[in-house]
C-alpha cells in the first residue's frame, strides 16, 4: 500500500498553496521555488493538472480556473498572466497600444493580441485565446511603468492626436480621481511635446481653461 505523502513534501505544500489561492490565480514553477527542487515542483504541478485542480495554459504557465454558472470555465485575465510572468522574471511591464486604451476606458476594443513593454526579455505567451507579447524597450519608455502616467501616455500614443477628443479627455477626468490626475504632471516630460497639453487638460483643476494641443511632428 503506497505511503501517504508527508505534510512537509513538495507535493503537499504545493497543493495546499494552490488550494488557498483564489480562482483565477496564474502560477509558474517559480511561484513555488521555495518548496523544493524544480523536478519535484514540475511533478507536483503535473499531478495537479491531472487531477483538474490546475490547468496548463502553456509551457511553464498554469492557472486555477475560474468558473461561471452560465459561461462555464473561464480563461484567466491578462492582468493575472502578466503578474505571474513579471514575478517569475522580476521584470516591470507597461501596457501599450489598444490594451492600454481599453484599461482606461478610452476604447471598447478588447484586443486578442496584447502587447506590453518590458525591461526584461522579449517573448510571447499564449494563454487560452489571448496572445501576450512582452516587448523589450528603452529605459525612457519604462520610466513611468506601473504609474497612471505611463498608462495614459501609451494609450494616447496608440490613439493618436486626432483621436484624443474632448469627450475622451472628459471621460478620464470623470473616472480618475483628481488626486491621481495631478500626478500626470510629475511625468509630463516623458511624453512627446504634442501630448503634453493634453495631459495638462486631464490633470487640470475644474476651473482652469483647456489648453490647445501642439500638432504632432
Amino acid at each position: 500500500m503506497p505511503r501517504a505523502p508527508s505534510v512537509h513534501s513538495t507535493d503537499t505544500q504545493l497543493a495546499r498553496r494552490v488550494q488557498r489561492a483564489p480562482r483565477g490565480t496564474v502560477f509558474t514553477p517559480a511561484s513555488f521555488a521555495s518548496l523544493g527542487s524544480r523536478a519535484a515542483i514540475d511533478k507536483a504541478l503535473q499531478r495537479l493538472v491531472a487531477s483538474g485542480h490546475l490547468r496548463r495554459l502553456s509551457r511553464g504557465l498554469y492557472d486555477k480556473p475560474r468558473q461561471d454558472e452560465m459561461l462555464g470555465t473561464l480563461w484567466p485575465t491578462v492582468e493575472a498572466v502578466v503578474r505571474a510572468l513579471a514575478g517569475k522574471d522580476h521584470i516591470r511591464t507597461q501596457p501599450t497600444g489598444a490594451y492600454a486604451a481599453n484599461l482606461l476606458g478610452l476604447s471598447e476594443q478588447v484586443p486578442a493580441k496584447v502587447v506590453l513593454l518590458t525591461d526584461g526579455t522579449s517573448r510571447s505567451v499564449q494563454a487560452g485565446p489571448i496572445q501576450i507579447t512582452l516587448k523589450r524597450t528603452t529605459p525612457r519608455d519604462m520610466a513611468a511603468a506601473g504609474r497612471l502616467s505611463g498608462l495614459v501616455i501609451q494609450a494616447f500614443k496608440s490613439l493618436g492626436a486626432k483621436n484624443i477628443t474632448a469627450e475622451r479627455i472628459q471621460r478620464l477626468r470623470q473616472t480618475i480621481p483628481a488626486s491621481e490626475r495631478t500626478k500626470l504632471l510629475q511625468d509630463i516630460a516623458l511624453a512627446p511635446a504634442w501630448m503634453q497639453p493634453l495631459l495638462r487638460d486631464v490633470a487640470r483643476d475644474d476651473d482652469a481653461k483647456p489648453s490647445k494641443a501642439a500638432p504632432p511632428p
